[in-house]
């Protein structure tokens, strides 16, 4: 039941908090990413239900209950495990998708400086503490955040990488202790 309390919290963090949330606004989101973030707190949802149907059938010591709790495991293990390997798979096409979002908010931007863009590309950029996304001379009229460093400053495309990469880095490690967590928990229902 803790575990998924934690998964849920976990996911909303990562879809409200934390880097990813400034980008959740605006019309051109990466929608691949987000959707991730759903099924995780779905997970959540779920594990905590049957979290709470097995802490009544250890309670009642009904061996109905804890036979149907370890199967709801079972099969919240197989779910976590397949998520976890299309998470991997999907890593390039999220990195891709995030980085086409920001070149078309860019060429938007470009197209008409003075327009709804202007917020959305300052977003990105002071998020990802960088600005432009191929060399120093594209930064000349772009809205950068006032103290970002200069080495990273000339590449947004790295940084959507570099941050996505982090995220489900950390999406694994998560998955893969609480997959180890309802392991654990099946074989004491047993």
């Amino acid at each position: 039941q803790l575990a998924g309390l934690a998964i849920i919290a976990f996911g909303l963090w990562l879809r409200f908090g934390g880097v990813m949330a400034d980008f959740a606004s605006d019309k051109k989101s990466p929608e691949y990413f987000f959707m991730g973030l759903y099924v995780l707190v779905g997970a959540g949802a779920v594990m905590s239900t049957v979290g709470f149907f097995g802490c009544c059938g250890a309670a009642r010591e009904s061996q109905c209950l804890l036979g149907t709790f370890f199967a709801c495991l079972l099969v919240i293990f197989a779910a976590e495990i397949t998520a976890g390997v299309f998470a991997f798979i999907g890593k390039k096409v999220a990195i891709q998708e995030a980085q086409k979002i920001y070149e078309d908010t860019y060429d938007d931007y470009m197209k008409n400086p003075g327009g709804k863009v202007n917020g959305t590309i300052y977003r990105y950029h002071l998020a990802l503490q960088c600005c432009g996304k191929d060399t120093i001379e594209q930064q000349v009229g772009l809205p950068c955040p006032e103290n970002i460093q200069m080495p990273k400053a000339s590449n947004c495309l790295v940084e959507i990488q570099n941050v996505i990469d982090a995220y489900l880095h950390l999406v694994g490690i998560v998955g893969v202790a609480i997959a180890g967590t309802t392991v654990s928990k099946s074989m004491f229902s047993l």
